[in-house]
C-alpha cells in the first residue's frame, strides 16, 4: 500500500516476531528473527512472481484488444469515405435541381410581370375613365372600409396626372386632385381618431399608407401635437419632457417606419416650443432687474436641459444625434450665453463691492485712499528701502480690518461664479473668462482688503520710541495667513480645473505670485517694525526700572534679591510676545521671526550691559539677570538665540572671576572664539578694572 517505506516495514516485521522487538534484551532472539526475515523473503518472491504473471497476462490481452480495435477504425474510415461520396453525389444533383428550378423561375417572373403591369394599368386606366365621365361607380371609391385600396389607386392616377398636358386634361386633373386631397385629409383624421383611441395597429396601417401621400408631414405634425396634450402638467416641464419621449420612444417604432426621424422631430417640438417659453419667461422677468437671480436662473436651466440633453442621447435620433441637440441647446441660449460673461462680471463686482462696504459700515470706517502714482509711489519706495514710517500714525483701536467673514463670502460668490463660468462658457473662451472672474478676486479680496488691512496696520505701527505701545500688526499677520490659505485652497481646487490645459494658466500663476510677494514685502515691513517696537519696549522698561546702584549695591553683604527688577519685567514681557507669534505665524514663519527677534533682543541686552560698572556682588546679580534671560531665551527654541545668551552668561563669569583666573576663563570653551576686545570691554566694566593687578592680568 502507498505510501510504502522498507524500513518501516522492517521494523514492523521485527516487533511482530517474538523475540524480535527488545533489541538486545534478554527475550531477543537472532535466529528466530532470521528465520522470520527468510521464510517473509520467500512469501515475497512468491508474490512477486505471480503478480509478474498477471502483469503479462493483462499485457497480452491488452495487445489483442488494441488490434482489434485499430481493426475497427479501419473499417469505420472505410465507411465514412463511402458515405462522403454519396453525399458528394447527392450534393451536386441537388445543385443541378435548383439551377433548373431558378431558370424555370426567371422565365415565369419574365412572363408574369408583363401580365401583372398590363392587368393594373389596365385597372387604372378603367379608374381614370370613371373620372374622365365624372362619375365614381367603382365600389373601391364608394366602399369607406377600401379607402386603403382607394389612396392606393389615387395616389397613382395623381402621379399619372402630373404628366398629362393641362390644356387637354385640366378638368380630370382637377378631379383627381380633388380626390386626393379629400383621401388625405380622411386618412389624417382616421389617424387622429385612432391616435385617440389609442389603436396603435390602425395607427400604423394608416401612417402606412400615408407615406406616399404628400400630407404625411402633417400625420406626423398630427401625432407630435397629440403626444404632447396633458403631458406638462406639473410644475418640472423637463422631467415631463423626459417622461414624454421616454413613453414616445417606446410607441413610434410600432407606427412609423421612420421612428428616428419622428422621435427628432418630436423633440425639436418641445425644445423650440416649451422649453424655449419657458426659458424665455423665466431669465426675461430678472434680466434687468435682478442680475444674482438672473444668473441663478440661467445656470439652473442651462444644467437642467444639458441633463434633458443627456437623457435623450439614449434615444435613436439619426445619425449625429449629439450635433442635432447640441443645436437645439443652443438655439434656446444663445441670445444669453452671448454677453454671460460681461453680466457675470457686473454682478460679481457689485456684489464684491457691496460685501466689502457692508463690513466696513458695519465698523463705522471710512476707508482711506491709498492710491498710486506720483507721490504714493514715492513714499512706497522710499519704506521699503528705508523701512521708516511715512506719515502719521493711525490708531486702529485693535481693529484689523480683515475678516473672515468677508473673505468666505467672497470666495463663495467667486466659486459660484468658476462654476458657472464652467458651465456657460464656450469651451474655447472659458480659461479667458475664468481668468476675468480670478481678476477680480484679486481686486477685492486682495487687493481691496487684505493689501488696504495691511497698509492700515503698517500706518497703525507706532514708531520704536513710543512707551507703552499697543502692537496689533501681528494680529493682522494671523489672519493674512489664514486668508492666504483659503485663497490658494480656492485657485487649486476651482480655478486650476478650469485652465490647466491653457496659455492661461502661466498668466494666473504669474498674477497670485506677484500679489502674494507684494503681500509678503509688505508684511515682512511690519513684522520687522513691529520687532522694532518691542525692542523698544524693552528698553524702556529697562530704562524706568535698572538702576545703576542695582550692580553696584552700597552695602556688598545684604543682598537679598536673586536677580533685578527690570530683569523680571523684561523677561515677562518677552514671553508674551513670544506667545504672541508662535499664535500669529505658522511653519518656518514662526522660527524665522523668533530668530529675528532672539537676535535683536540679545543684541539690547548686552549694549545695555555695558553701560554699568560691576562690583563683585554687582557681577552675581549681572549673572543672575543673564541666566534668567537666558531661560526666556530658551523659549524662542531657536539653536542660535540659546548660544548667543550662552556666550553672554559665559562673559558676564568675566565680571566676577578672580584675577588670576581671567587667563584660564578667556580661553575656555565659550570664549576662546571671541575678538579680544569683546573680552576686554567686558573686563573694564569691573570696578577693580583700574588696579594694577587686574590690568596685569588680563594684559
Amino acid at each position: 500500500q502507498e505510501p510504502f517505506v522498507a524500513d518501516e516495514y522492517i521494523e514492523r516485521l521485527a516487533w511482530r516476531t517474538p523475540g524480535g522487538g527488545s533489541r538486545g534484551g534478554e527475550a531477543f532472539d537472532p535466529k528466530r528473527l532470521l528465520e522470520e526475515f527468510v521464510n517473509h523473503i520467500q512469501e515475497l518472491q512468491v508474490m512477486d512472481e505471480r503478480i509478474q504473471r498477471k502483469v503479462e497476462k493483462l499485457e497480452q490481452q491488452c495487445q489483442k484488444e488494441a488490434k482489434e480495435f485499430a481493426k475497427k477504425v479501419q473499417e469505420l474510415q472505410k465507411s465514412n469515405q463511402v458515405a462522403f461520396q454519396h453525399f458528394q453525389e447527392l450534393d451536386e444533383h441537388i445543385s443541378y435541381v435548383a439551377t433548373k428550378v431558378c431558370h424555370l423561375g426567371d422565365q415565369l417572373e419574365g412572363v408574369n410581370t408583363p401580365r401583372q403591369r398590363a392587368v393594373e394599368a389596365q385597372k387604372l386606366m378603367k379608374y381614370f375613365n370613371e373620372f374622365l365621365d365624372g362619375e365614381l361607380k367603382s365600389d373601391v371609391f364608394t366602399n369607406s372600409e377600401k379607402i386603403k385600396e382607394a389612396a392606393d389607386i389615387i395616389q397613382k392616377l395623381h402621379l399619372i396626372a402630373q404628366e398629362l398636358p393641362f390644356d387637354r386634361f385640366s378638368e380630370v386633373k382637377s378631379k383627381i386632385a380633388s380626390k386626393y386631397h379629400d383621401l388625405e385629409c380622411q386618412l389624417i383624421q382616421e389617424f387622429t381618431s385612432a391616435q385617440r383611441r389609442g389603436e396603435i395597429s390602425r395607427m400604423r396601417e394608416v401612417a402606412a399608407v400615408l407615406l406616399h401621400f404628400k400630407g404625411y408631414s402633417h400625420c406626423v405634425d398630427v401625432y407630435i401635437k397629440q403626444c404632447q396634450e396633458g403631458a406638462f402638467l406639473r410644475n418640472d416641464v423637463f422631467e415631463d419632457a423626459a417622461i414624454l419621449c421616454q413613453r414616445v420612444n417606446k410607441q413610434v417604432g410600432e407606427i412609423f417606419s421612420n421612428p428616428e426621424t419622428v422621435l427628432a422631430k418630436l423633440i425639436q417640438n418641445i425644445f423650440e416650443v416649451k422649453l424655449q417659453g419657458y426659458v424665455k419667461d423665466q431669465l426675461e422677468e430678472h434680466r434687468k432687474s435682478d442680475a444674482e437671480q438672473y444668473l441663478k436662473n440661467l445656470y439652473d436651466l442651462y444644467t437642467r436641459t444639458t441633463n434633458l440633453s443627456s437623457k435623450l442621447m439614449e434615444f435613436n435620433l439619426g445619425t449625429d444625434k449629439q450635433t442635432f441637440l447640441s443645436k437645439l441647446i443652443k438655439s434656446i441660449f444663445i441670445s444669453y450665453l452671448e454677453n454671460y460673461i460681461e453680466v457675470e462680471i457686473g454682478y460679481l463686482k457689485s456684489r464684491s463691492a457691496m460685501i466689502l462696504q457692508r463690513y466696513y459700515d458695519s465698523k463705522n470706517h471710512q476707508k482711506r485712499s491709498i492710491g498710486t502714482g506720483g507721490i504714493q509711489d514715492l513714499k512706497e519706495r522710499l519704506r521699503q528701502r528705508t523701512n521708516l514710517p511715512l506719515g502719521p500714525s493711525i490708531d486702529t483701536h485693535g481693529e484689523t480690518f480683515l475678516s473672515q467673514e468677508v473673505v468666505v463670502n467672497l470666495l463663495q460668490e467667486t466659486k459660484q461664479a468658476f462654476e458657472r463660468c464652467h458651465r456657460l462658457s464656450d469651451p474655447s473662451d472659458l480659461p479667458k473668462n475664468a481668468f476675468r472672474i480670478f481678476s477680480m478676486l484679486v481686486d477685492f479680496l486682495c487687493t481691496e482688503h487684505i493689501d488696504y488691512a495691511l497698509e492700515t496696520g503698517l500706518a497703525g505701527i507706532p514708531s520704536s520710541d513710543s512707551k507703552n505701545a499697543n502692537l496689533y500688526f501681528l494680529d493682522v499677520v494671523h489672519q493674512a495667513n489664514t486668508i492666504f490659505h483659503l485663497f490658494d485652497k480656492q485657485f487649486n481646487d476651482h480655478l486650476m480645473p478650469l485652465i490647466s490645459s491653457s496659455p492661461k494658466l502661466s498668466e494666473c500663476l504669474q498674477k497670485k505670485k506677484d500679489i502674494i510677494e507684494q503681500m509678503e514685502v509688505k508684511l515682512d515691513m511690519g513684522i520687522d517694525r513691529t520687532l522694532n517696537c518691542m525692542i523698544g519696549q524693552m528698553k524702556h522698561i529697562l530704562a524706568a526700572e535698572q538702576k545703576k546702584t542695582d550692580f553696584k549695591p552700597e552695602d556688598e553683604n545684604n543682598v537679598l534679591i536673586q536677580y533685578t527688577n527690570a530683569c523680571v519685567k523684561v523677561c515677562g514681557y518677552v514671553r508674551k510676545q513670544v506667545e504672541k507669534i508662535r499664535n500669529s505665524m505658522d511653519g518656518k514663519n514662526v522660527d524665522t521671526v523668533l530668530m529675528e527677534l532672539g537676535v535683536r533682543f540679545h543684541r539690547l541686552i548686552y549694549e545695555h550691559l555695558q553701560q554699568y560698572s560691576y562690583s563683585c556682588m554687582g557681577g552675581m546679580l549681572a549673572i543672575c539677570d543673564v541666566a534668567e534671560y537666558r531661560k526666556c531665551a530658551k523659549d524662542f527654541k531657536i539653536a542660535l538665540v540659546l548660544q548667543l545668551f550662552d556666550t553672554l552668561h559665559a562673559l558676564c563669569n568675566l565680571l566676577v572671576v578672580a584675577p588670576d583666573n581671567l587667563k584660564q576663563v578667556c580661553s575656555g570653551e565659550q570664549l576662546a572664539n571671541l575678538d579680544k576686545n569683546i573680552l576686554h570691554s567686558f573686563v573694564q566694566l569691573r570696578v577693580d578694572y583700574r588696579s594694577a593687578r587686574l590690568a596685569r592680568h588680563f594684559s
